[in-house]
């Protein structure tokens, strides 16, 4: 059936340009007949097999009418439609594609785009095979199916090769889209961070005005392209000539001009071809303005222009000498790329740090942290990144491209908002503890980023990064000329998890670790005693910590530590006298808490980089359309969202293989005694309704007979009142360790899943372990946890089955994962024993939202 409707998404193509995807509709006919017209006779040969256009144009009728029975897609580029996919069922499972595209845009990547948005949405509605017949001489077509990603058979009827194609995503997809996403990615800012030319659109001869100081910036850090100021209202701004509007061809557009003006100055720099736009101008985010931004994004999106802001303070890239903003600092070229959306830290990033490169994002309203990784992961400039975010546009997506690029180049990040505005209401102990900052800090050590207070912090680590190798462990030696400031370096190292060890032979005055070399010492002593300690094989890493008065001097002091540490392989740091500064390789800090810091996240960070990624577990059975058909009806009956009964829950938790204690539901103390016959005595009864059920008496354990269950329900009738919703009959399970297993769904960032104490140490001040998933490293997860021996076996108790519990770990995160309408979920207790691992009781509420796209459609968000 044809979609009459136009929602759509902006994708990125090979080479850089932005198309538009929707679905296609009934008014796209005549566009649909304009594209076969434009099509060779070979490209209409090829697609329909024929060379009679009027097939094509018959088809084309068809797919467009009220009874077209398939899924079609249709691209746009610059406002012309240049290519429909589709698929058509058939019987048992199976669909037959098709596609065609312009041929001005073949080897764009369009055709391998809609292509992919096809095999996705086929798995998602139950296609489990896609067949196409292609001619043997259409070598493009076969190219592109084999490529594509999924699993390819084919069989040949003469000419003709008949193609089939497994519609659920493999691996090899997911590697596909991430590679083709990458490479699309960075296309589309290459000419935006090195352009060839600059425009500044309302450059001013006013030197306070915003115009004027990025002109005179571009000027002054010798860039080396064209600069063309843009003012109809001069002939010459800085002594170069103006022009009233932006020339062809111009790679990037800087615009100053006043926020009712820059909608105009879009559409002109798209009529011109530019490919870029930095908008500085702001009051784009205030009440009422909105719409505008929308504007701005639609008309640079239609044109292919990636955007930059509004409301930002410009880019710079040192490589290329392009200082595009109106900060008064002159970069220094560095190995540091650096994002910033608070406009406020911009100035300080600048001034402190030597980088590669610098974007100030501000509103954000395209160009995000997701963009620039993947520019900066290939930039061979670049050693290092940070991030200065207030938010996440596709949290989801950042963790995937993050974990990759981290794996070769360290991520900062300065993440503000530490609150829990925008989310869910909750409910539950898990949830309430699951806060969305909780998740961010999940999401980044997963994928190996790191997480940082502040500016100041991340000043302070991205240099260490960026000048010193990482450390192969955790040991420090610590050397200085004052046992006062040396004990408080020690202190910080063992506060951040770092090992001063004993040094049996340090090389210096004094033995052992921290080494003193005592007040007065000379700066060849500090030297050799350098030089000493990063030979020793005891040692991976060497702080130097010295104060003044110096022996020989600060400037001697300094050249002495860098002399000691040339060539070494280990990281070496300082703190010098209080000077906070980066003297040839070394850096130097003003305090040792500072300068340890900065050394704990360096080595955490080379500790993720040691560890093998591990696959993501796919639990198996899984029966998700049962899972989706359950939380649908519940739903329907209460669209205000609910909890589920137990019966419900157990329906869906089995869909996911999760393993469940037998539980029936009892409504009166005779269906309860015959319930607990039924599941086996000892039995135990539980109360529905209230949250702390032992608090109140709705537990009862060890119920031995018939008759006992019968009391107690009558005992807990009489007890809680009119909560009592109703009771459950359980059967009662051998001793094992009480564990919590929870999980959260934020809609704007995603799943969490927790793992922490349980049954009636839930309460209690504990540990918790947190992750994003999927889940791939149950195991570590679940170690993190302080109660940890417990499981392992603890005082002569027999270790559980750890496997058991990471399994349903893994499957209650694909649960998460599979159904964004689970707003929270708390499983307590699970009860872990040396057999297994079962929920005692489980709590699941629904809440309506809307299902979030795929996280492989590659799409602008």
């Amino acid at each position: 059936m044809t979609n009459t409707v136009s929602e759509g998404c902006d994708v990125l193509l090979r080479c850089g340009g932005i198309a538009h995807v929707r679905p296609l509709c009934t008014t796209d006919r005549e566009a649909l007949h304009e594209l076969v017209d434009r099509s060779s006779e070979r490209s209409a040969y090829l697609r329909f097999f024929t060379g009679d256009r009027r097939a094509a144009h018959a088809y084309m009728d068809r797919i467009t009418s009220d009874q077209y029975p398939g899924h079609a897609l249709v691209a746009h580029l610059k406002d012309r439609l240049v290519a429909v996919a589709e698929y058509v069922p058939l019987e048992s499972g199976r669909a037959d594609l098709a596609i065609l595209i312009d041929d001005a845009v073949h080897g764009h990547g369009l055709g391998t785009l809609l292509l992919e948005h096809l095999a996705l949405n086929a798995a998602e509605h139950g296609i489990r095979e896609l067949v196409a017949d292609v001619l043997g001489e259409n070598r493009p077509m076969l190219r592109m199916l084999r490529d594509l990603g999924l699993d390819v058979t084919h069989s040949i009827d003469g000419e003709t090769l008949h193609v089939s194609m497994t519609a659920e995503p493999t691996s090899r997809l997911r590697e596909a889209i991430a590679a083709r996403d990458h490479v699309a990615g960075r296309a589309s800012l290459t000419r935006v961070l090195a352009p060839r030319s600059v425009a500044v659109i309302g450059a001013s001869r006013d030197e306070r005005a915003v115009g004027h100081k990025v002109l005179r910036n571009l000027i002054d850090g010798g860039f080396r392209g064209p600069i063309h100021p843009v003012n109809p209202n001069a002939t010459e701004v800085a002594g170069l000539a103006c022009q009233a509007k932006v020339p062809d061809g111009v790679d990037l557009a800087v615009v100053a001009v006043p926020a009712r003006h820059v909608l105009e100055v879009a559409r002109d720099c798209a009529s011109a071809g530019v490919a870029g736009l930095v908008v500085l101008t702001s009051g784009f985010a205030e009440p009422g303005q909105r719409d505008t931004e929308s504007q701005l994004l639609r008309i640079c999106r239609t044109a292919g222009i990636r955007l930059i802001g509004p409301n930002c303070l410009g880019v710079v890239n040192t490589g290329v000498r392009l200082n595009a903003g109106f900060l008064p600092h002159r970069p220094v070229r560095g190995r540091v790329a650096l994002m910033s959306q608070p406009g406020t830290v911009g100035a300080a990033l600048l001034e402190r740090l030597e980088m590669s490169s610098f974007v100030s994002v501000g509103d954000k309203a395209d160009v995000s942290g997701n963009d620039l990784l993947e520019y900066w992961e290939d930039d061979p400039g670049t050693d290092v990144i940070g991030l200065c975010l207030e938010s996440f546009g596709n949290p989801r997506k950042f963790a995937r491209i993050a974990r990759r690029v981290g794996a070769r180049k360290p991520i900062l990040l300065v993440k503000s908002g530490r609150s829990r505005a925008g989310e869910r209401a909750v409910r539950s102990h898990v949830a309430a503890t699951a806060t969305p900052d909780v998740a961010v800090d999940a999401l980044t050590r997963a994928a190996g980023v790191i997480r940082v207070d502040n500016v100041h912090e991340l000043i302070d680590t991205a240099k260490l990064l960026a000048a010193q190798p990482l450390p192969a462990g955790r040991r420090v030696a610590i050397v200085g000329d004052s046992g006062e400031h040396l004990a408080m370096a020690a202190n910080a190292c063992e506060c951040h998890g770092l090992i001063v060890p004993e040094l049996l032979e340090a090389g210096a005055a004094a033995l052992g670790n921290p080494v003193d070399l005592t007040a007065g010492v000379g700066a060849t002593e500090i030297g050799s005693a350098v030089k000493a300690l990063v030979a020793s094989p005891d040692v991976d890493v060497v702080l130097v910590v010295c104060t003044s008065p110096f022996g020989d001097g600060l400037d001697a002091t300094r050249q002495a530590i860098a002399e000691g540490a040339k060539g070494a392989d280990k990281t070496v740091l300082a703190c010098v006298a209080g000077h906070d500064g980066l003297d040839g390789h070394v850096p130097g800090y003003a305090f040792p808490e500072q300068a340890v810091k900065a050394l704990s996240h360096m080595v955490r960070y080379a500790e993720w980089r040691r560890r093998p990624i591990a696959p993501a577990i796919a639990p198996v059975p899984l029966d998700r359309g049962t899972a989706r058909e359950i939380v649908r009806a519940e739903l329907e009956a209460h669209p205000e969202g609910c909890w589920l009964s137990p019966a419900v829950a157990a329906r869906l938790l089995r869909c996911y293989g999760v393993p469940l204690a037998e539980t029936v539901e009892v409504s009166g103390p005779e269906p309860a005694a015959a319930a607990a016959a039924s599941v086996g005595l000892p039995a135990v009864l539980k109360a529905v309704g209230p949250v702390h059920k032992g608090d109140i008496g709705g537990v009862r354990l060890g119920l031995r007979t018939s008759d006992e269950v019968r009391q107690a329900y009558h005992e807990m009738s009489t007890r809680i009142g009119q909560e009592l919703t109703g009771a459950v009959v359980q059967r009662m399970l051998p001793a094992g360790v009480e564990i919590t297993v929870g999980g959260v769904n934020y809609p704007a960032f995603g799943p969490l899943i927790m793992v922490s104490m349980g049954g009636v140490t839930a309460d209690l001040p504990t540990s918790h372990a947190f992750q994003v998933p999927p889940v791939t490293d149950a195991t570590d997860m679940i170690g993190e946890l302080r109660c940890a021996p417990l499981l392992r076996g603890y005082r002569g108790s027999p270790p559980v089955d750890l496997n058991a519990l990471a399994d349903q770990l893994a499957r209650i995160g694909r649960l998460l994962d599979d159904l964004p309408q689970v707003a929270e979920l708390e499983f307590n207790p699970v009860l872990v024993t040396p057999d297994g691992a079962t929920t005692v009781d489980a709590r699941i509420r629904v809440v309506a939202c809307e299902p979030p796209p795929s996280p492989l459609l590659r799409r602008l968000r």
